[in-house]
């Protein structure tokens, strides 16, 4: 029990299933009701899969956990639902700010330019999140979520995977055409099938402190980010400071690799570093009490490929990340992101053989570079705030020293590159510029938001995505200058009757932010996936030209290239 949060508990899900004499085929099984299968289920559900999600607990995790929500993670949690909620109970925040010592050597803001729905970061611990999705899993009735029920076995099939299920009532048997497993960093479904991650584990260990204060460190309107390398209340390590939703902050002390996890974690330990922290920075009026306390350490690991069959790896079940960046929960909604919309078409028969194929391996494509991206990152901060040898600690310690007077050495400064969307740039799906653009959103990256007659660009995307029924797969053509110039042929795409995906288009005027942002012009018009993130853009194009594109995001130029499973 927390103080300021108290656990639901979940009745576990009713199991008709059990004592059943012929096994129960289902379209589509999640595993795992952490935020990222939460989000897939619900994802499955608003693309018109009926979704059996399973979790082994009765209630959302303990403690904070994952933490920072990133921009692109609000506008998913838009579409499904969540954002207003998400952002209402959260904390909003945009500047971070590093120390070295006592002098602060480097600052960022995530968001410098204005006219955007969302901010940089909301800080919401992960028990919240996760139970606004249960309650937006409840109002959906394609979900049947049921707690307390523990996969033993998954058996892959040629058709889909046998699901053994442990629950109150008994065990019982499923067949699932296809499998979402979200199942956790330390996932029994791809330990049992062999399917480990490769990596590397990081030699330092770090207290996570979850405090309930007193009183305020910062005025309301300047919620920031601070960290700090040896600062004097820490000597020698560094701290992280963040403040979350009902006056609980975030502390992060760095312990090292030879700290003992218990010990460090008893109140004994754990009180005199906060007090020294309050103390240096003048607050030592402001009392406190600890609400959850962890000693961790991190791997920076993925697994060699995200699809195995009829099994498709999100989350950290997938790939883990270290804390630092806020890369790892981020990054499995994302992955949610770019696969339901995908196993939809698929699933529902819209695209198949070949492209089918080449569709569901474009997830394990552009997810994995995802991954490796994030990897990347995730590293270079670990190795740049956890120096391991003389030499790296010599550097670090001449860029910090550089930063605080030479601007170009801020850019040095590593405390965690926060997670930003991957650019997609060598997706087998894009359709590649034929034309030279000043500027815009090239194919791969995430669409823009920006102000929208009556409201934004993407809260009009995510409300059009779904079409005249909640099974439509969601591409956008965003179409820029005047409705006389858009060709009757190319509106006539719009809705065509007979495609497998439908298409809608958007007419934006010339003068308004999102043509800047576009880089568009008289004609400018820009293809996007149901994820928003661009699949093509022209300067005129022709109808012919934009369904080629449509078919290439489906797959078809994947399966002419011969990506295999």
């Amino acid at each position: 029990m927390h103080a300021t949060y108290t656990y639901p508990r979940y009745a576990a899900g009713a199991a008709p299933e059990v004592g059943a004499a012929v096994v129960r085929r289902v379209p589509l099984v999640v595993i795992g009701a952490g935020p990222v299968g939460l989000c897939a289920a619900i994802d499955g559900a608003l693309r018109g899969l009926p979704v059996l999600l399973l979790d082994d607990d009765d209630s959302v995790s303990l403690g904070s956990r994952g933490l920072c929500w990133a921009k692109r993670t609000l506008e998913i949690f838009d579409r499904l639902g969540v954002g207003d909620a998400v952002v209402a109970k959260g904390v909003t925040w945009n500047v971070g700010r590093t120390f070295h010592g006592e002098r602060e050597v480097f600052n960022f803001n995530l968001l410098p330019d204005p006219d955007h729905r969302r901010p940089g970061m909301v800080n919401l611990q992960q028990y919240w999140v996760e139970q606004l999705l249960v309650e937006r899993a409840q109002q959906l009735s394609a979900i049947d979520l049921r707690w307390k029920h523990r996969v033993l076995q998954v058996t892959p099939q040629d058709d889909g995977a046998l699901i053994e299920v442990q629950s109150p009532a008994g065990n019982y048997t499923l067949l699932a055409d296809w499998v979402v497993v979200a199942d956790g960093a330390r996932s029994p479904v791809r330990r049992r099938l062999g399917l480990d991650t490769q990596g590397q584990t990081f030699r330092d260990r770090f207290l996570i402190a979850d405090v309930v204060l007193d009183g305020e460190l910062f005025p309301a309107d300047r919620t920031e980010r601070w960290f700090w390398f040896d600062p004097p209340f820490h000597e020698g390590q560094s701290v992280l400071l963040h403040r979350e939703a009902d006056s609980v902050w975030r502390i992060d002390f760095q312990l090292g690799w030879d700290a003992d996890p218990e010990a460090e974690q008893t109140p004994e330990r754990v009180e005199p570093r906060i007090r020294a922290l309050l103390d240096h920075q003048g607050f030592g009026h402001i009392g406190f009490k600890l609400e959850w306390v962890s000693v961790y350490t991190f791997k920076c690991q993925r697994m060699k490929r995200l699809r195995h069959g009829r099994l498709l790896f999100v989350g950290d079940a997938a790939h883990q990340v270290s804390p630092f960046g806020a890369r790892g929960a981020n990054s499995g909604v994302q992955d949610v992101d770019n696969l339901m919309w995908k196993l939809a078409l698929v699933a529902q028969g819209r695209v198949t053989g070949t492209a089918a194929e080449a569709l569901l391996n474009s997830y394990d494509q552009e997810r994995s570079a995802a991954a490796d991206e994030n990897i990347a990152a995730s590293t270079r901060a670990t190795d740049f705030i956890t120096p391991k040898s003389a030499a790296s600690k010599l550097l670090r310690q001449a860029v910090l020293s550089l930063a605080a007077q030479v601007p170009m050495g801020r850019a040095l400064v590593n405390s965690g590159r926060l997670s930003v969307p991957c650019a997609l740039a060598g997706s087998l799906l894009n359709t590649p510029d034929s034309e030279t653009f000043e500027g815009g959103l090239p194919p791969g990256l995430p669409a823009d938001d920006a102000p929208h007659p009556g409201g934004w660009l993407l809260t009009q995307l995510a409300s059009t995505a779904a079409g005249p029924s909640l099974s439509t797969a969601g591409f956008t053509l965003l179409w820029f200058g005047s409705a006389t110039a858009c060709p009757a042929a190319i509106e006539a795409l719009h809705h065509r009757a007979g495609d497998a995906v439908a298409l809608q288009v958007l007419l934006l005027p010339l003068d308004g932010v999102a043509a800047r942002r576009y880089a568009a012009q008289e004609g400018t018009a820009v293809l996007l996936r149901p994820d928003q993130h661009v699949a093509a853009r022209w300067k005129q194009p022709d109808p012919a030209t934009v369904r080629a594109a449509l078919k290439r995001a489906c797959g078809h130029a994947a399966a002419n290239a011969g990506v295999t499973a």
